[in-house]
């Protein structure tokens, strides 16, 4: 029972939790550890095994491979839910079905039960309770799990936070794990090389529950490999038994083919399928990859899912910052790409569809490669506009700046680069320019970014 005043609505169960450490937000703790989520979970009766789940982790794409996965789930017929971060415009992306949120009574509820339970765990004594209390993601994470419960989910798709062995989701024992591309990401968190953060993501693997595992440096295939062996799990690594052909990236998505070898395990079996011409609504070659691994994993997980599911899933999924389109008149795309690997990407998409003379607006956080996305960036636009990503998340827009204008001096040919910090400022002079040169506009270098521009096109409510 809650002592004390009950929440009224989702929004003030996320402003309670937002008081808690939030590394997102630029705060530190003391350290990385599964005592505290382990002990609020057993206080709850294990909310965490309330349906099967398949657990998902990853440098770059995991948010899209999750919420496919959720999707085709969903369009199975089964209740689903599915736990992502960040968000970008309201909170409840964090915490949703397949297909959409949860009625508010289900947030409002577990907000509750979450407020009881961390009421009981500071009285509890609990050896682990040192006086630090739960972080933000830890009760975050607890939440999604008891809405899970409360709405009787019959599948739980889960994306890890950072890392994997000690991220608070890994209390979970799912029916299969999935790890996309590795990149260098967090190295003051995860470690600085390939192997070290290969090695933390892997610890999501659980002994004898398959691995699903994209495309790897040899260097991080080789940890996988070996975690693998060790916990006796059943490896299905992409390229070596799927493969996408007949690729077509337009602004509206991108179809595909998906082709899927037979693969044979002394505990398990795939079987060889072919899905031709499959859709998702948002354009690249990196989107039919992941598509590609959310069908592998969900069939993995549920043979049953049928051909028509998987395409029902795909065809009707979206997610916000994606390579999405949120204007046509001028086109204005955004992108949550943060890392080289995702900007070089993003950029490949971007220039095949609208060419080289767009507008740029960029901004990322204090912890990113500012001077390998530099590089990437400047040759591709006619105007490049620095900023902050929103006031969310710590970020030092002069250096960013400079970045870029001591990277365009040892071009040939380099584009106007604008310094205007304060964000809107900056979205509102990218639209002037776009529309006096006729130009497309792409917002990336990061979610809190994406988020901004998206609210101001949109007329939309961060809810922060």
């Amino acid at each position: 029972m809650v002592t004390s005043t009950p929440f009224e609505s989702p929004a003030r169960v996320f402003q309670w939790l937002s008081g808690f450490a939030n590394l997102e937000n630029g705060q530190t703790f003391r350290d990385f550890r599964l005592d505290r989520m382990t002990a609020l979970a057993k206080l709850a009766e294990g909310p965490e095994n309330c349906a099967p789940s398949i657990h998902v982790a990853g440098s770059k794409g995991k948010g899209s491979v999750t919420g496919m996965i959720a999707a085709i789930l969903s369009a199975s017929g089964m209740r689903t839910s599915r736990y992502q971060s960040p968000h970008v415009n309201d909170f409840r992306e964090r915490i949703s079905t397949g297909s959409g949120f949860f009625d508010d009574n289900i947030y409002i509820n577990a907000g509750n039960e979450l407020k009881c339970l961390l009421e009981k765990y500071n009285l509890s004594g609990t050896s682990c309770n040192d006086g630090e209390d739960p972080t933000f993601f830890e009760l975050m994470t607890l939440w999604f799990f008891l809405c899970s419960r409360l709405s009787r989910s019959d599948v739980m798709a889960v994306e890890t936070g950072m890392g994997g062995r000690l991220d608070a989701t890994n209390i979970l024992t799912p029916l299969l794990s999935v790890i996309t591309l590795i990149e260098l990401e967090h190295t003051e968190y995860l470690g600085n090389t390939i192997s070290a953060i290969a090695g933390e993501k892997a610890g999501i693997i659980k002994n004898g529950r398959p691995l699903i595992l994209a495309e790897q440096s040899e260097e991080a295939l080789e940890v996988f490999r070996k975690n693998t062996a060790q916990k006796n799990c059943p490896l299905f690594y992409f390229p070596d038994i799927a493969a996408v052909k007949d690729l077509s990236v337009n602004k509206d998505g991108t179809t595909f083919s998906l082709i899927i070898k037979e693969c044979k395990t002394p505990e398990l079996v795939i079987e060889c399928q072919t899905y031709n011409k499959l859709f998702i609504p948002m354009p690249g070659e990196i989107q039919a990859k992941n598509a590609g691994l959310a069908v592998l994993a969900s069939k993995t997980a549920f043979p049953r899912i049928t051909e028509r599911h998987i395409r029902n899933g795909l065809a009707g999924f979206s997610l916000p910052a994606r390579f999405e389109r949120i204007s046509n008149k001028p086109v204005i795309i955004i992108d949550g790409s943060h890392t080289p690997h995702s900007i070089d990407l993003c950029l490949e998409t971007f220039t095949s569809l609208y060419g080289k003379d767009g507008i740029l607006i960029f901004g990322c956080a204090a912890d990113k490669d500012i001077r390998s996305m530099a590089k990437l960036c400047i040759p591709n636009f006619s105007r490049v506009i620095i900023t902050r990503p929103g006031t969310f998340k710590k970020s030092y827009p002069e250096e960013i700046y400079s970045a870029f204008t001591g990277t365009a001096k040892n071009l040939p040919k380099a584009p106007d680069i604008l310094f205007i910090p304060e964000t809107q400022e900056a979205i509102d002079r990218a639209i002037e320019l776009a529309l006096e040169y006729k130009a497309p506009v792409l917002g990336t270098g990061s979610f809190y970014l994406s988020g901004e521009i998206r609210s101001r096109l949109l007329n939309i409510h961060i809810q922060k």
